[in-house]
């Protein structure tokens, strides 16, 4: 791999310089990429205009760009701001290459790369057209036919492409439970209002179903637009999108508006993305944070100035492996503690997932999600020539005491038996008291999720805006503060604990 695409989720000039001497001290192509929001062809937008994007290109070819990208992560570039942007930096720079990416969101995105390519782009992206629209790019066989017979014909015959769509077409049901289809069948223009990123869409619609929220879903982004304008009408590509997500999912938890996010600041626990945005640990956004919300949300949390990267001490990925490998007891590859580093929480979890269930990659993708009929026989090959056949025979009867049932199959032609826990069947309900409403010292839990840390004994003192809990759901993680100075009466949770919207945590007097 010699390209690389290097962009920042603010447009933060000194987190991409960073990337840019990197990849050219290293030898590579810097493709230096520019993420588009707003709209430049709409006069009544003064945030992002063609200005603000000219000159972030010329900083970038001067830093030794080789390709200049317009990465337009929500698919909101249309076809005459494309034209317009493209035209510009093409005058410009004439001898960069240009490059750009779009998703189809709203349906629009064929319209808008052929109106690139006609202002002079030299590359723009499509998916194969099994693979391509919604939230994906726009589909690879119409922009080849639309410029067949033209100066920008491709050279790539239809017939080729089809056979390449078949294959994926295919495949594609296999992973059909992770489809946008069930709020969004069709091109949605509200993209052009929510600017949510395509890679973001189908993430943020499973974490809403997981909070509860699944039935909300065009609350959450009606709500993910206000909470853009909180703050301060950003970039938003991950992980700033994700901040917004949190955010937005946060409100419609809490049902806030966001006059009211504004007025409450003070008083509100927001997500951790949330604060680390104000402190500016992703850098810092075009025009700045917005004043006093800022100072109302960090309650007295310090601020990192300048490239948050620069104050970082080393990792030293020695230790950590060492300490991985005896705390998982294996040997791990340069990748794994990689995602150790910096996934900590969710490579602990993975390794246990692992630890539990064996080597699930050698599974195929349908026996992976779905399981086995029974009677039918698979064949997992576990290393090159070592293949294991297994058939499912039978499942037991559930023992209603222990919520345990037998699973009998064959293993190469021999008889194995195993106990399964039935976790559909062994679910129970449970009930928690919840917060009282309107009382400061009953602290609730400000959205649905699992207990991480406690930081506080029962008769402790506090101080307003004091942690107490920590929450975590969904790679969302939420500091749960003080909301008032008192002694802790009562601790009503315990670590790993699920909760729901609501339940008390703690009650300060």
């Amino acid at each position: 791999m010699d390209v690389f695409r290097v962009f920042d989720s603010l447009n933060y000039m000194p987190n991409m310089l960073l990337g840019v001497e990197a990849v050219g001290q290293a030898g590579g192509v810097v493709e230096a990429t520019i993420a588009y929001t707003g709209d430049i062809a709409d006069p009544t937008k003064t945030k992002y205009t063609l200005k603000y994007y000219v000159d972030l290109a010329s900083e970038l070819v001067r830093a030794g760009a080789h390709i200049i990208g317009i990465k337009d992560m929500a698919g909101v570039l249309k076809p005459e701001a494309a034209r317009i942007l493209v035209d510009a930096l093409k005058t410009k720079f004439p001898d960069t290459p240009v490059h750009v990416h779009t998703h189809d969101t709203a349906g629009a995105g064929v319209a808008a790369m052929l109106a690139a390519a006609q202002a002079g782009a030299n590359i723009v992206d499509c998916a194969v057209d099994s693979m391509s629209g919604l939230t994906s790019q726009p589909s690879m066989g119409a922009l080849v036919a639309s410029v067949q017979n033209t100066d920008l014909e491709t050279g790539l015959k239809l017939k080729d492409i089809s056979t390449y769509t078949a294959y994926w077409r295919q495949a594609r049901h296999l992973y059909a439970p992770f489809e946008t289809t069930t709020t969004m069948g069709s091109g949605n223009s509200d993209v052009y209002i929510n600017e949510i990123p395509g890679g973001q869409y189908t993430n943020l619609q499973f974490q809403a179903y997981n909070l509860g929220l699944g039935d909300q879903f065009e609350e959450v982004k009606q709500k993910y637009t206000e909470a853009n304008e909180v703050v301060g009408d950003i970039v938003k590509v991950t992980p700033s999108s994700k901040m917004v997500g949190d955010l937005a999912q946060f409100m419609v938890t809490n049902n806030l508006s966001k006059e009211q996010v504004v007025e409450q600041a003070a008083e509100l626990s927001f997500p951790s993305s949330v604060v680390e945005f104000f402190q500016g640990y992703i850098g810092i956004p075009h025009g700045g944070f917005p004043q006093p919300l800022r100072d109302h949300v960090l309650k007295g949390a310090k601020i990192i100035e300048g490239r948050p990267g620069a104050s970082l001490p080393p990792l030293d990925f020695d230790a950590l492996k060492a300490s991985l490998e005896e705390k998982h007891n294996t040997v791990l590859s340069d990748e794994e503690v990689m995602s150790g580093a910096l996934y900590p929480e969710v490579f602990d979890d993975y390794m246990s997932f692992v630890q539990k269930f064996g080597p699930v990659k050698h599974l195929n993708t349908r026996i992976f999600f779905v399981g086995p009929e029974i009677a039918e026989e698979t064949e997992i090959e576990i290393e090159r020539g070592k293949i294991i056949n297994v058939k499912t025979l039978a499942i037991g009867n559930l023992d209603s005491e222990t919520g345990i049932r037998e699973v009998f199959f064959e293993v190469n032609g021999f008889m194995r038996t195993i106990y399964v826990e039935d976790k559909k069947e062994t679910a129970t309900l449970s009930f928690h008291p919840k917060a009282v409403k309107g009382d400061l010292g009953s602290v609730g839990a400000p959205m649905p999720g699992q207990v991480v840390s406690i930081y506080v004994k029962e008769s402790d003192k506090v101080e307003k805006g004091d942690p107490l809990v920590v929450l975590t759901a969904m790679k969302m993680e939420l500091v749960v503060s003080a909301p008032k100075s008192g002694v802790v009466k009562q601790i009503h949770i315990g670590s790993g604990q699920k909760l729901s919207a609501g339940d008390l945590l703690i009650d300060i007097e």
